[in-house]
């Protein structure tokens, strides 16, 4: 029996979209400019001016994208001017972002150039239980005092 095991990240590889083919591509020579929104999995080698969101990006070494990105999943190996919001974030060697990046699952390879603010994804919580009133104080036979009428 092992003590430590490798922690099997092909499932949540598989459930971030690591399988899913790439729908859409904006090829190296091919220059955007507006917002650009989809669903699936796309793949950036040529240059974006302007807001991305979609479910699952990858920006190759010569994507180039200067605007704010909405994600579920980032891959980025390219650059990035502008903040990013993404449940999972992976930033390769050869990627370069600047801007403020909000995430649940963040991970950086060394390499990698990140300027701004890195804030984690804030998760819903369930609502705390109300505090008891009164004092909790207790009299000589144990009991607690009875409340008293405004």
């Amino acid at each position: 029996m092992a003590l430590f095991r490798k922690k099997d990240r092909t499932a949540v590889q598989d459930a971030r979209g690591s399988d899913m083919p790439i729908t859409s591509v904006i090829s190296s020579e091919m220059q955007v400019h507006g917002d650009i929104s989809f669903k699936g999995k796309a793949r950036i080698d040529g240059t974006v001016e302007g807001d991305i969101r979609g479910e699952y990006l990858v920006i190759s070494e010569s994507g180039r994208i200067q605007g704010n990105l909405e994600l579920e999943t980032l891959v980025c190996h390219g650059r990035v001017e502008g903040d990013i919001k993404a449940e999972l974030i992976t930033a390769h060697a050869t990627a370069g972002i600047n801007g403020c990046l909000t995430a649940a699952n963040l991970t950086v390879e060394a390499g990698a150039t990140l300027e701004g603010e890195i804030k984690a994804a804030r998760r819903q919580q369930t609502a705390a239980p109300a505090p008891a009133t009164g004092t909790g104080r207790k009299d000589a036979a144990g009991n607690k005092p009875a409340a008293a009428a405004t």
